[in-house]
């Protein structure tokens, strides 16, 4: 059974900051790129960040760079994302996702919901003001 479980998600204040946490198993491994996706309230899903199976290379979201820190622990198989200075348009769900990790393809392609094959349920972020 593939599992991702995501937590950490909570209510923050505006300039805040928060980890939430994607626990895999039962066949995600390392050799997979993990992915951060979020669906504000009334929104489409969009691309947060994505890190290399290997750790090496992350890829971020225009709205997510120099704030958010995507990281992941192999012995734990599990993958992070800490948010710095929330702001209000942070507040959605946040997913974590699992797709085979192709060196030959870019990052772009690893922004698409597409590339992903397994998802987790989400952990609700909420920034308040």
């Amino acid at each position: 059974q593939v599992q991702l479980v995501e937590s950490g998600g909570r209510l923050v204040q505006a300039g805040g900051s928060l980890s939430v946490s994607c626990a895999a198993s039962g066949g995600i491994f390392s050799n997979y790129r993990m992915g951060w996706f979020r669906q504000p309230p009334g929104k489409d899903r969009e691309f947060v960040a994505a890190i290399t199976g290997s750790g090496g290379r992350t890829y971020y979201a225009d709205s997510a760079k120099g704030r958010f820190t995507i990281s992941r622990d192999s012995p734990r198989n599990t993958v992070y994302l800490y948010m710095s200075n929330v702001k209000l348009e942070d507040t959605a769900t946040y997913s974590c996702a699992a797709a085979p990790d192709q060196h030959s393809y870019s990052d772009t392609y690893y922004a698409s919901l597409n590339a992903y094959t397994y998802w987790g349920q989400g952990t609700q972020v909420t920034v308040s003001s």
